[in-house]
């Protein structure tokens, strides 16, 4: 894992709000993560529970987006043992500058073939923690191109961002109704290969185009909360009775709901 980061690479992140790593994974790696993520979506597509996937409605539109399933450590031990990997959260801490990384969610996001592109969105607002500091961590485990939905960022836009949001629905450019200044922001597209992993800032405005291809573009996601994040009053995926113990302003410490893998020494 090339999980050692240099002065320039956290330089970039804080100023453009994303920053890609290629090669993050070594191909016996890449290889260990391909398999576990495919078991644990083929597992977790059994689930009734449509809170932990997206593909009930298999016709929706959101549904030809990507098939999403979430959690998948929290019932998988093979995907538990790479997401609360220390090494990963040295790295999201480091960039993110925090002094401790709680897992918030992980997630696997395959794109299907001709799949519908992922509209313009943030990813903070959606959560039951606002951070500035808060950052998710995208690991390819297919070529990601500009053919197949590659992820795409709007640089800076994490310094500039309010906490509003939209939805992932069929407008593409809804985002930019919330944020009609950011029209004038050049995108930057990224594919990338194989194995390379994406970190982006929580507040960065980023999509994704559609999948013209007749294969699958799969990826494996965590996104991270800092240390001691307090809660918003949003349930999101927080655990029913989780939720409702707690009152705005909670620090969100639960070990088991949101582990701590890396804490600066």
């Amino acid at each position: 894992m090339k999980n050692r980061l240099t002065a320039e690479q956290i330089a970039s992140y804080r100023d453009n709000g994303f920053l890609i790593i290629e090669g993050f994974l070594d191909d016996q790696e890449l290889e260990i993560w391909r398999k576990t993520t495919d078991q644990a979506v083929a597992d977790r597509m059994t689930d009734s529970d449509s809170g932990l996937h997206n593909q009930t409605n298999k016709d929706s539109y959101y549904s030809q987006v990507f098939t999403q399933c979430i959690k998948l450590a929290d019932t998988d031990e093979s995907m538990r043992t790479l997401m609360h990997d220390p090494r990963l959260g040295e790295v999201a801490g480091t960039l993110a500058g925090v002094d401790g990384i709680r897992i918030w969610h992980d997630q696997a996001l395959i794109k299907p073939p001709y799949g519908n592109p992922t509209g313009w969105h943030l990813d903070n607002p959606y959560w039951s923690f606002s951070s500035r500091d808060a950052i998710s961590m995208w690991i390819a485990l297919d070529d990601a191109t500009l053919t197949n939905g590659c992820l795409a960022y709007i640089p800076g836009t994490h310094k500039l961002a309010r906490f509003e949001n939209s939805g992932i629905g069929e407008n593409f450019g809804a985002l930019f109704k919330v944020y009609p200044e950011w029209l004038a922001i050049d995108p930057v597209i990224c594919p990338c290969p194989a194995g390379s992993a994406v970190f982006h800032n929580g507040l960065t405005a980023h999509g994704a185009g559609a999948n013209i291809t007749n294969k699958m573009r799969r990826a494996m996601t965590c996104a991270y909360m800092p240390d001691g994040s307090t809660f918003n009053g949003l349930q999101n995926v927080l655990p029913k009775e989780y939720f409702e113990s707690l009152r705005v302003g909670d620090v969100l410490d639960d070990d088991i709901i949101n582990p701590l893998i890396w804490k600066r020494q």
